[in-house]
């Protein structure tokens, strides 16, 4: 994955904007342990939302606090293993 950015970022002024300069651009490497780390964190805060929903549409339909919390964590427990079945799968697959 790249990330194009300018080479004298935020070094700008309006008046400079008005003239045609040419703009030198330059790639930044993310390595593969930072997209890792980034889909990591998105699936568990994707986990976390679904876990919050569930807790809070069990206490809507009566649960108590304690089914609500268990409710909850039964939804998070799934996504997450939902997302670790996944990633095993396409890892067999893209082999």
């Amino acid at each position: 994955m790249f990330i194009i950015v300018r080479l004298n970022h935020g070094e700008h002024r309006f008046r400079d904007l008005r003239t045609s300069q040419s703009v030198a651009f330059r790639e930044l490497f993310v390595s593969g342990l930072a997209v890792v780390f980034v889909s990591a964190a998105l699936v568990v805060n994707f986990a976390l939302l679904v876990a919050v929903a569930a807790g809070k549409l069990a206490r809507l339909e009566g649960a108590t606090y304690p089914a609500a919390v268990m409710r909850s964590a039964t939804a998070f427990a799934a996504v997450l293993t939902l997302a670790a079945t996944v990633t095993g799968a396409l890892s067999a697959i893209l082999k």
